[in-house]
């Protein structure tokens, strides 16, 4: 999993992980963080 990809390099991380990837990255954020309030606006979006 990626850690502190910043806003800056979001596209980077777009170019290393398929779209299966990322939405098990969403789908373990929504568990930790449901209400979306933690880190808004993020390429891990809820």
């Amino acid at each position: 999993m990626c850690c502190s990809i910043g806003k800056i390099r979001v596209d980077d991380l777009k170019l290393q992980k398929n779209e299966t990837e990322l939405n098990l990255m969403r789908g373990i954020k929504r568990v930790f963080d449901p209400k979306g309030i933690l880190n808004p606006g993020t390429v891990i979006n809820g």
